[in-house]
């Protein structure tokens, strides 16, 4: 019989399950819950040889755990290549793909995220792509809550082909030979994980994504488009060529208002509407301005000596306004006030007024127009208060990419150091944070931004459980009522009842909870059952990688938690079919295999 200890860890850990699974109550609430419950009762009822205190360290030692650090410092290194703008590039090229077809931009994701998790643990690589796949959806591809999910289970199945693809292999493989088992090579199992790879792809790929909701916020300004002047340098590839020349280059949602006949003359001024986005594009294909250079150039070098992030911010102009029937260049903006107007939206409701041009072919301003207009906060203040100007909600940091590089390389130098073992990712990971924020890539006052409190609370959860799971006996008595019945089992039953067992384990405590305890409990199978040690250890090892049924499973199903608003049911839905793909097909491939 289990202990009374184990007995309660195990009642514990179906609640949370249970709590989660329903939704009722919220994930922080649950998971606070569930530490305080862990604390209380070791506090009043100790487990046996350990002291009255020792129950709350064991409660709250998850909050100081090197997991949660490494994921907190993740989460901030992710937030530095995005506010520098460091992943555009890599952005764009996947852009295209989604553009091209949104399955096959999909499909060479997961493709990327498989390979590169063989050799590099598969934490830096999700870090590295979450903001990718976030800007992607921004830009109108396939929303994250689609993609995020499918590229954690790619990359948790890109870490299971190699002995060095993830953490947890290598504990196995290092338990396995301490008792006895000859030392395997990086590429041992590779074929058999691949072969079942090519089962498991088709639903990541295909059927995933449809079993996940668009959690994007519509936007109210999404679709807005902004009227402005592009004004054309003297390094433009527009610059003797016709419009239709240079149209396949620019964004689907750019138009172009004034086509004049004849070749693109330096310093022309042409008309053109899009969204922001698409007129950020415009002037990094084209190499133009939106604005005179000069108050660019100005809020450029405040923001530098100032130490203060650009903002690009909507305004909508009142009745009381000075600016309506102005136009931009006779409105006087940029002298009086520092910031540079990017473009004009004019609503819908007053399409049908006839719009009105200066002689020089300037809108007129209108009330109820919505100004793009770009600056320093204080600035922008100060124009909104002074113009009777409403400043509307979404404002948001234009990336500061003169620290785009420098970020780009804190974290390729944390991921590559972390990768080949010359630091553990708690390390690289916190040196990388740390030099996020003095090099000023992350701004100390920004980091709230980077953290989810959601994340925080549930890995110090997940971490105390699986703590009272394995030193309450739970775990060991799970596995010895689980050796009890598997003689009655084929070889393939016996290897999937022994996968399946540590991957509840793993799902429901941890994934080093379910190597250390599966491991021996493997070779004590073998023993009694005349079977090869070695089939039932990979059974192990691969069960401690399906981790793909609950967010406290993995570090990196929490990391994609925030990003792609997922809820605890989400996990379940699509991981539980993953789970017995899995369980079923790599069954089969070792009883094959090893010719059992």
């Amino acid at each position: 019989m289990p202990s009374l200890h184990a007995i309660a860890a195990m009642a514990v850990t179906i609640w949370m399950f249970v709590a989660f699974a329903r939704g009722r109550m919220s994930i922080e609430i649950v998971s606070l819950l569930t530490i305080a419950v862990i604390a209380v009762g070791l506090y009043f009822f100790p487990l046996e040889g350990s002291k009255t205190f020792d129950g709350l360290e064991l409660a709250f030692g998850g909050f100081g755990h090197p997991a949660l650090i490494t994921i907190c410092a993740l989460m901030v290194m992710g937030r530095g290549l995005v506010v520098t703008g460091a992943l555009e590039p890599a952005a764009r090229f996947l852009g295209r793909m989604f553009q091209i077809n949104l399955q096959l931009g999909l499909l060479i994701s997961l493709l990327i995220a498989f390979v590169f998790s063989m050799f590099i643990n598969n934490t830096p690589v999700l870090v590295l792509m979450i903001p990718i796949f976030a800007a992607l959806a921004h830009r109108g591809a396939m929303a994250s809550s689609k993609t995020l999910m499918p590229l954690n289970a790619a990359s948790l199945l890109g870490g299971l082909s190699t002995t060095i693809g993830t953490s947890t292999n290598i504990l196995v493989v290092s338990i396995a030979v301490d008792l006895g088992m000859r030392q395997m090579g990086v590429f041992d199992f590779t074929p058999i994980v691949l072969m079942a790879s090519l089962v498991a792809l088709p639903y990541i790929w295909l059927v995933m994504p449809r079993m996940l909701k668009d959690n994007r916020v519509a936007s109210e300004h999404e679709n807005r488009r902004f009227h402005t002047r592009l004004r054309i340098g003297g390094d433009s590839e527009l610059i003797g060529q016709e419009f239709a020349a240079i149209m396949h280059k620019l964004p689907g949602d750019i138009k172009f208002h004034d086509q004049s006949k004849g070749p693109v003359q330096p310093q022309q001024r042409l008309h053109i509407s899009g969204t922001h986005e698409g007129l950020e594009d415009a002037v990094r294909v084209l190499k133009g301005e939106l604005a005179p250079s000069w108050v660019l150039d100005r809020i450029r070098r405040e923001s530098s000596a100032k130490g203060q992030d650009i903002v690009a911010v909507e305004m909508t102009v009142t009745a009381d306004s000075r600016l309506i029937n102005r136009t931009l260049p006779t409105s006087g903006i940029a002298d009086l006030y520092g910031v540079a107007v990017l473009g004009i939206h004019r609503p819908d409701r007053l399409m049908g007024e006839k719009d009105q041009y200066s002689e020089g072919g300037d809108l007129r301003i209108k009330e109820g127009d919505v100004l793009l207009v770009m600056g320093l906060p204080a600035e922008l203040e100060k124009f909104s208060r002074s113009d009777s100007l409403l400043m509307l909600e979404g404002a948001r940091e234009l990336p500061r990419k003169s620290k785009a590089l420098l970020s780009a390389v804190i974290m390729g130098v944390a991921v590559f150091t972390a990768s080949i073992g010359v630091f553990p990712i708690a390390i690289s990971a916190l040196a990388g944070a740390i030099l996020m924020f003095v090099t000023g890539c992350v701004k100390f006052d920004r980091v709230g931004r980077a953290l989810s409190g959601q994340v925080i609370v549930l890995i110090a959860a997940s971490i105390a459980l699986g703590r009272i799971i394995l030193e309450s006996g739970a775990a060991g008595w799970l596995g010895t009522v689980l050796s009890a019945g598997l003689q009655f089992l084929p070889p393939a039953g016996v290897i999937a009842a022994i996968m399946l067992f540590v991957t509840v384990l793993t799902n429901f405590a941890s994934n080093a909870t379910a190597a250390t305890v599966g491991t021996p409990i493997a070779f004590a199978i073998a023993a009694q059952l005349g079977m090869p040690a070695e089939p039932l250890v990979l059974a192990v090892l691969f069960g401690c990688n399906l981790c793909y049924a609950t967010p406290i499973a993995y570090q990196t199903n929490m990391l994609i938690m925030s990003e792609g608003s997922y809820n605890f049911a989400d996990y379940v839905r699509t991981g539980v079919p993953l789970v017995l793909i899995m369980v079923t097909t790599l069954s089969f491939l070792l009883a094959v295999t090893y010719g059992m």
